[in-house]
C-alpha cells in the first residue's frame, strides 16, 4: 500500500527576521484584498488545475494561487466554465487570470470572475504560445500598447476588485539592459499601471527568449524602481535560495514561482517559510513522492473519468524523479493503458523502496 501524504512539518531552520512583516494591500475598485504570502504560484496551462491547487495549499495554506488561462471569448462561448465553478470549492485566495484582445469581452468575462468568487482578475500579457499572441492575446499585447491599456481600463472599471497584469520585459531581445532596451520596457510596464493594474507581475525575459536563457532579475529592478505599484518578480525562482537572491537583485515585492512547482507543489510553500524566516518543510522523500503521484492520478480520475490519465501521466512523469529505479518506472507509467495499471506500477515501486 502506497503512504498517504499528510501536511508536511517544518524541520531544517531558516535564519533571519521575515523580509516583509507586513501584508501587500492591494486596494481595488472598492474591495480590499491583503496578500499575506509573498509567493504566489503562477497560473499554468494544463497543470494549475483545482487538483494541483489543493496539493500546493499543503505547503502554501495563504499563497495567492491562480487557475488556467481562461480565454474570454471561449467563456462568452459557454467554455471554460468549469474553471470558474471550482473557485466555490477551494479554501484561500484563488485569482483568475483571463486573456483576450478585446476588451468587452475581457471587461464581461471579469465580472463573471468576480462573480463566481475571485479573489483578484489578473490579465495575462506574457504567454509566449504563437497560438495565442498571433490572435493578440498573451504577449501579442505587448506590441499593441493602446489596446493593452484599453484592455486594463475596461476590466478594472468593470469589477471592485483589484486587476493586475503578468507580462514580460518586451517582445523581442535578451532583455532589458540599457538604455532604449530599458526604457522600453519601464514605458510598457508604467502604461499598464496608468491604465488602472494595480500590480504586476513581470517575467524577466522577452517573448522572444520563451524560457531559454537566464530570467533577468536586473532588469525587474529596473522597471520596480519606475513604479508605484508592487512588482511580483518572476522567472528562475526554482528554490527558496534562488527567491531570495532574486528579491535581493530586483527590490521585488515578492516572488512568483511556475515550472518549477511541476512536480514539485512544495516549492511554493518552502520559498514562503525562507522568506518568512519560518523553519523551511522538508522536500518530500521517494516515498511520499510515490505516495503524491498516487493520490493526485487518483483524484483526477474521480473528478473526470479515466481520460484523465493522459493528464496524469505528466505529473507522475514531473513527480517520479531522483530515486532509484525512478527513469525506468517513468516509462511504465507512460505506458500505462488504464489508471488502475499506473496505480499498480506505483505501489510496486513504493514495496520496493521499503
Amino acid at each position: 500500500m502506497l503512504l498517504s501524504t499528510s501536511r508536511p512539518k517544518p524541520s531544517s531552520p531558516v535564519a533571519g527576521a521575515p523580509l516583509f512583516p507586513q501584508p501587500l494591500r492591494l486596494h481595488g475598485n472598492g474591495v480590499e484584498r491583503a496578500l499575506r504570502c509573498r509567493v504566489l504560484q503562477s497560473p499554468l496551462a494544463g497543470v494549475s488545475d483545482r487538483i494541483f491547487r489543493e496539493l500546493v495549499r499543503r505547503w502554501a495554506p495563504e499563497a495567492l494561487l491562480y487557475t488556467e488561462m481562461v480565454n474570454a471569448t471561449s467563456l462568452e462561448l459557454g467554455h471554460g466554465r468549469l474553471k470558474l465553478e471550482d473557485l466555490a470549492t477551494e479554501a484561500g485566495p484563488i485569482a483568475v487570470q483571463l486573456f483576450d484582445h478585446r476588451p468587452a469581452a475581457m471587461a464581461e468575462a471579469a465580472r463573471r470572475a468576480e462573480a463566481a468568487g475571485a479573489f483578484l482578475i489578473d490579465i495575462n500579457m506574457g504567454c509566449p504560445v504563437k497560438k495565442i499572441a498571433r490572435k493578440g492575446g498573451g504577449s501579442g499585447l505587448i506590441r499593441e500598447p493602446e489596446l493593452a491599456a484599453r484592455i486594463v481600463e475596461a476590466v478594472a472599471a468593470a469589477v471592485a476588485i483589484p486587476v493586475t497584469v503578468k507580462t514580460r520585459l518586451g517582445w523581442c531581445g535578451g532583455g532589458v539592459q540599457a538604455g532604449a532596451a530599458d526604457a522600453g520596457a519601464v514605458r510598457w510596464c508604467r502604461q499598464l499601471e496608468q491604465a488602472g493594474a494595480q500590480l504586476l507581475t513581470l517575467h524577466g525575459r522577452s517573448r522572444e527568449q520563451g524560457f531559454s536563457g537566464r530570467a533577468d532579475w536586473a532588469a525587474i529592478a529596473a522597471v520596480k524602481r519606475s513604479l508605484v505599484i508592487p512588482l511580483i518578480a518572476n522567472g528562475d525562482v526554482n528554490s527558496p535560495e534562488a527567491a531570495r537572491r532574486c528579491l535581493q537583485q530586483s527590490g521585488a515585492d515578492g516572488v512568483m514561482v511556475g515550472r518549477g512547482t511541476m512536480g514539485a507543489p512544495w516549492l511554493g510553500g518552502k520559498s514562503a517559510a525562507a522568506l518568512d524566516g519560518r523553519p523551511v518543510p522538508p522536500t518530500p522523500g521517494p516515498a511520499e513522492r510515490l505516495a503524491l503521484a498516487a493520490e493526485q492520478l487518483q483524484a483526477l480520475v474521480a473528478s473526470r473519468g479515466e481520460r484523465r490519465l493522459l493528464i496524469a501521466r505528466k505529473h507522475m512523469g514531473w513527480t517520479c524523479q531522483r530515486f532509484a529505479g525512478a527513469p525506468q518506472l517513468r516509462h511504465a507509467l507512460m505506458r500505462a493503458a488504464t489508471p488502475a495499471e499506473a496505480l499498480e506500477l506505483l505501489a510496486r515501486a513504493a514495496a520496493a523502496l521499503a
